[in-house]
């Protein structure tokens, strides 16, 4: 199946053209006016949750933040959906959606129950009542999937889950259970994306100096590494800040433990505020190809949220999501290095791209027309992935706004 490049934040997006040398960058993307939105509620389909015991409407309230998947000739797009129920703004839940070029979805291929949720197995005190977040899925090299999320209780926890079919999924539990004594245990960890490396149109997770890489986090972007997908270590350093995980909660640290950061918020930025891990990292020619989010930041002091003083990005709205590209190249280096560039670039071989870009990347304010959908992007070195080799200083697509 020869597919364009196209990624799903709740909408549709292809890749068009060619731009500029920046060779390294995918893109540019152009939004599918027509098309979208390529996934909406259902108000009328119901699931027995068995922690409710009752009949709930699962995808009522949202769809978003999905993962896409090749399988069968067909994308398999893992979303998360939310009820109206709970204590917590609402509960997540898995579905799945399938289509037959990346951009219709029609309801006929639509699950009418989640393929993952709260249930009452181990995990349920760390997955209710918020439920199972943003699905971001890769392949093993042997061919199981694997799935990481984030499980909410009002504390998000990284976790991993592994499949055969992407209909039946297996919950292996925290990722980082088992790194350092259990001291991320109770940490605010999330958005775990798996490095990969795309094969006839699969995304399967790449080993680098003998082990698999994952970067993760939120207010930062922190490096992992694991020998099985299933069990995650952060990486540490003896210097830089402490961690916090949650961005809302800087006294939030970590036992004295300081994660090795791979990026932070840019003072007069769109990413100003924090940045998070976006879909799979793609190991190129070029070197690892890596989507993030990120926020703009919000001045307390400025009205509408502006900040006077240079903080943040003033032709983005304060409080806007936005999402970057970040690149690794084929040399090696023990020390990080950054430059910026600006992302305008078309892949070679766009149709091996599709489902990349799987994860709700931009999130602005609704009731601001000037909100603006930003696409920056990181490049990070081949051999070390923990080396960021480039970073984009602007976006490269911003859709139209009604």
């Amino acid at each position: 199946m020869n597919h364009l490049a196209c990624f799903v934040v709740g909408a549709s997006l292809c890749a068009v053209g060619k731009a500029d040398d920046h060779s390294w960058v995918l893109g540019p993307f152009e939004r599918l006016e027509h098309e979208n939105p390529v996934l909406v509620t259902q108000q009328g389909s119901t699931f027995n949750c068995p922690l409710q015991r009752r009949p709930i409407r699962w995808e009522a309230k949202d769809v978003f933040n999905p993962a896409a998947v090749v399988r069968n000739d067909q994308v398999h797009l893992l979303y998360r959906a939310e009820d109206h129920d709970g204590n917590l703004a609402g509960t997540s839940r898995v579905g799945l959606a399938l289509s037959e070029d990346g951009i219709s979805f029609p309801s006929s291929g639509r699950r009418p129950v989640p393929v993952l949720y709260p249930d009452t197995d181990g995990y349920k005190d760390l997955e209710w009542q918020g439920g199972i977040e943003d699905p971001r899925v890769v392949e093993s090299p042997e061919g199981m999937y694997v799935m990481t999320y984030t499980a909410y209780n009002g504390v998000a926890r990284l976790f991993v889950a592994t499949s055969h079919d992407l209909l039946t999924w297996e919950k292996r539990g925290p990722a980082f259970s088992a790194a350092h004594g259990g001291a991320f245990a109770d940490a605010w960890t999330k958005s775990g994306s798996i490095v990969c490396r795309v094969v006839n149109e699969r995304l399967v997770a790449a080993k680098i100096n003998g082990k698999f890489w994952m970067y993760w986090g939120e207010n930062s972007i922190y490096v992992a590494a694991s020998e099985d997908l299933v069990s995650w270590t952060p990486l540490l350093t003896d210097h830089g800040p402490e961690y916090r995980g949650r961005p809302d909660q800087p006294s939030s640290t970590l036992k004295g433990l300081r994660p090795q950061i791979l990026i932070s918020p840019r003072r007069g930025s769109f990413d100003s505020s924090l940045v998070e891990p976006g879909p799979p990292a793609v190991l190129t020619s070029e070197g690892i190809v890596f989507i993030y989010n990120s926020k703009n930041r919000w001045c307390m002091s400025g009205r509408d949220g502006r900040c006077d003083n240079g903080e943040n990005d003033p032709t983005v709205p304060p409080g806007t999501y936005s999402a970057g590209q970040v690149r690794s190249s084929q040399s090696s280096s023990r020390l990080p290095s950054l430059s910026t560039s600006q992302a305008r670039h078309h892949p070679t071989h766009v149709d091996t791209f599709v489902g990349l870009f799987s994860c709700a990347l931009v999130c602005p304010p609704s009731n601001t027309s000037q909100a603006r959908h930003r696409l920056p992007q990181v490049l990070l070195d081949a051999t070390d992935p923990t080396k960021v080799l480039a970073r984009t200083s602007k976006s490269f697509m911003k859709p139209k706004m009604k």
